[in-house]
């Protein structure tokens, strides 16, 4: 089942639940879906990788939403950002630990035979794809730094 109709399938249950926040996040992720599915270049249904970064931005776009409104002590708006941002987690795939990232970041410099810090480009390309879904790019990038140098 594609995630289109797998989030349309939650937009009816949240609406019979009466559930606010929820629906509220469900119908942003089918907006985002719609606007992917019509962008000039797609030939309609999107692929699981597409459907994956459409979700990672997401959630991404919700982490800086919460950290800026947290900053200006808008614990309302935090409060709603967080509630959408647990809602589009569940459709991600389970992220790791920061102890399998950095296993899986050594992993791919042996595989890459990087040496050091100039071999950065080469680790982070591997990494990002890799980890897909599964990892904060910020935390791979992170780790990939600690490891080469």
């Amino acid at each position: 089942m594609s995630l289109k109709s797998t989030i349309e399938a939650e937009i009816k249950q949240a609406m019979l639940a009466k559930d606010k926040d929820r629906l509220r996040a469900l119908r942003a992720i089918k907006s985002q879906i719609l606007l992917a599915e019509t962008e000039k270049g797609n030939e309609g249904e999107l692929t699981e990788e597409t459907e994956l970064k459409l979700l990672t931005k997401a959630a991404k776009q919700r982490k800086d939403s919460i950290e800026v409104f947290e900053k200006q002590s808008r614990d309302d708006l935090a409060a709603t950002e967080k509630s959408e941002l647990e809602v589009i987690e569940s459709f991600l795939p389970k992220q790791l630990s920061e102890a399998e990232v950095e296993a899986e970041v050594s992993q791919i410099i042996q595989q890459v035979g990087a040496a050091g810090p100039q071999d950065m480009g080469k680790v982070m390309g591997a990494a990002t794809k890799k980890l897909a879904g599964k990892a904060d790019g910020k935390m791979i990038s992170s780790l990939a730094k600690k490891l080469l140098s």
